[in-house]
């Protein structure tokens, strides 16, 4: 589980795109705090700090408090809003968490022991299907990711969800079918190769096939001179 963190926030009293714009201008970060059945709380927070928070990676899973004016909110991050020319955060979403709630995340697959992929010592490559997968996990037990082994795997075959160990008590939100991860898929090359060696097998197969209508013709021909 990622390490939890904590953030210092003033209130804001103001709120809409005007007062957004004079929160950025004084070097902050507009922000709200909603859910647990409580009204929107508008915050502002120090814009090097959640700066440095997003780029550091996990901020979406993971659950931090924030001290406004001494009133503690554990919350965890639900969305955030970057500038689209300049890349800097300009407005973070935080979700409360209630005690003993459980969380719906997007959590990050890792992948290890590709050396120890048959498929991909031959060449093969992974494809990823699945960067992330949806899990429904307890608040205080948020796995920062979720391990893919591709130890074994050979060029053709996949990693289910069936195939990833899930921590405890947490459970995917697809529950209808054995999901794919990845799969070892052929380098072009081979798979190139494998097309050109399936079409000359088909065209060997239609020679064969004319040869043998002509001998059924040359058969019945022979018959038909020794009746006459």
């Amino acid at each position: 589980m990622s390490d939890t963190y904590e953030l210092k926030a003033e209130a804001r009293d103001n709120v809409g795109k005007g007062a957004a714009r004079a929160t950025r201008r004084s070097g902050r970060v507009p922000a709200v705090i909603y859910g647990d059945k409580k009204a929107p709380m508008p915050i502002s927070l120090p814009y090097k700090e959640i700066d440095m928070k997003i780029r550091a990676g996990g901020f979406l899973t993971t659950v931090a408090t924030i001290d406004v004016k001494g009133d503690k909110i554990r919350v965890i991050p639900k969305e955030f809003q970057l500038d689209p020319v300049r890349d800097f955060p300009v407005h973070v979403d935080f979700l409360r968490i209630a005690k003993g709630a459980k969380l719906t995340l997007e959590i990050p697959v890792h992948f290890i022991n590709e050396e120890a992929s048959p498929g991909l010592e031959r060449g093969g490559v992974i494809n990823i299907v699945r960067h992330t997968v949806e899990l429904e996990v307890p608040n205080d037990a948020i796995p920062d990711a979720l391990i893919a082994d591709l130890t074994g795997l050979d060029i053709g075959d996949g990693i289910h969800i069936s195939n990833i160990d899930l921590p405890e008590g947490a459970v995917s939100t697809i529950t209808d079918r054995d999901f794919t991860i990845a799969t070892i898929a052929a380098p072009a090359v081979l798979a190139a190769e494998d097309e050109e060696e399936a079409e000359e097998a088909e065209g060997e197969g239609e020679g064969e096939g004319e040869g043998a209508e002509g001998e059924e013709d040359g058969e019945e021909s022979e018959e038909s001179s020794k009746e006459e």
